[in-house]
């Protein structure tokens, strides 16, 4: 939807501008992430994840709301261009929280194996929407269809659903986590009211579970920009495929990721999702240097479309087994350290392969980009394997 609201948000009358308003509509949804996930984190682990997926829900209603009815560029100027970003921006924390708070939620309410199935189709749902959002831009240029539809449809989804959820219980595991420090400072004649929250809650987090939850939450992001953003930049520049040309191939391509996604939250009720994660990484470190060779000998789109197809099936990412790397977080600490976690993984790895990609690609070549790609992959490996080792102390592997 990018390709068609910015061209009605920003300027065209100065491309500088409107260049350095693109970018800054793209940056700032991630920006603000790590303040974002400090508030929604005290929220979630002070108050409850049911608060958040709450608040969350309705930031995106009005968020959508003010799209939806927004004038464009043309009519009301740059303090237009401003809103919209805003929009963006709360858009972006938005699905951060609503993801995650959401993914906690189930975590907490359910028990595996069938916990994997609940998280995991949760990823799906969100794969689903990026889908829709590819299939309404598309209709939207090939048939000049309105896109406001698009932000009026996505205002009604989010007020129903933020009364549903309005109507939700707070999570199991929470509420009993809570229960039982009240009960214990009952026992010793504590007021649990005249202390603060995080006075009798003190837990420990190992560095190395941060590290490991930190590269392993980032591989995505890593292969979501080298397949999506990468590789549509070559069909733009090397075969003068058009923004719509570009839109239906993603489309296709991300409708293979969900099918990918469908089969593997299918197999987690029959194997571990970290064994799962561990032979795809070893699938990713295997044909990622073939995937390169291959893209640095292109002929023709389909052949590079194709290629495109191999990393979206070979990449690494942590949607079927995210309940398991929850749970090794404390509980009154998850929330807001798994968010923010995210929030600087996200900026992290953009920042990366963005720059790093075009730096390392002018320099070395398209073989420049393993530089950055196997050490996303060894990493994550690494990362699998030290929640593995706690999942065998816990006996729950």
């Amino acid at each position: 939807m990018a390709v068609v609201i910015n061209e009605l948000f920003f300027p065209k009358t100065d491309p500088q501008v409107a260049s350095l308003l693109s970018a800054a509509a793209f940056c700032s949804t991630y920006l603000l992430r790590p303040f974002a996930a400090l508030v929604l984190g005290w929220i979630g682990d002070n108050i409850g994840r049911k608060a958040t997926v709450i608040i969350t829900t309705f930031i995106m209603a009005i968020s959508c709301f003010i799209m939806a009815t927004l004038p464009t560029y043309a009519e009301k100027g740059i303090v237009v261009s401003w809103i919209m970003i805003i929009c963006r921006m709360s858009q972006g924390v938005s699905s951060m929280g609503e993801i995650v708070g959401a993914e906690l939620y189930v975590t907490e309410t359910t028990k595996p194996p069938v916990q994997y199935t609940y998280v995991g189709i949760i990823n799906i749902a969100a794969q689903w929407g990026g889908i829709m959002a590819l299939a309404f831009g598309i209709i939207s240029i090939t048939y000049l269809f309105n896109w406001r539809y698009a932000f009026w449809g996505g205002t009604i989804i989010a007020l129903v659903g933020f009364i549903a959820r309005t109507n939700l219980r707070e999570s199991t595991e929470f509420i009993d986590a809570k229960r039982r420090i009240k009960n214990t400072l009952e026992n010793f004649g504590i007021n649990d009211k005249e202390l603060s929250f995080k006075e009798y809650v003190e837990e420990k987090i190992n560095i190395k579970t941060i590290l490991a939850y930190f590269f392993l939450v980032n591989s995505g992001s890593a292969c979501f920009y080298l397949t999506y953003i990468y590789c549509a930049s070559l069909l733009k520049t090397n075969f003068n495929y058009t923004a719509l040309e570009i839109m239906k191939n993603n489309f296709c391509l991300a409708i293979a990721q969900l099918i990918l996604m469908i089969t593997l939250v299918l197999l987690t009720k029959k194997f571990h999702p970290l064994k799962l994660l561990k032979v795809r990484a070893i699938i990713f470190l295997i044909c990622m240097p073939s995937s390169i060779y291959l893209l640095n000998n292109i002929t023709t789109s389909s052949s590079l479309s194709k290629i495109q197809l191999l990393l979206v099936m070979t990449s690494i990412t942590t949607s079927t087994a995210v309940s398991i790397l929850y749970k090794n977080f404390p509980i009154f600490k998850r929330f807001t350290f798994t968010t923010l976690i995210y929030a600087f993984s996200s900026i992290f790895i953009y920042v990366v392969t963005s720059f790093g990609i075009a730096y390392l690609v002018n320099m070395l070549g398209t073989y420049g980009i393993l530089l950055i790609m196997i050490p996303v992959g060894v990493a994550f490996y690494w990362g699998v394997t030290h929640f593995e080792s706690l999942e065998k102390v816990r006996y729950n592997y």
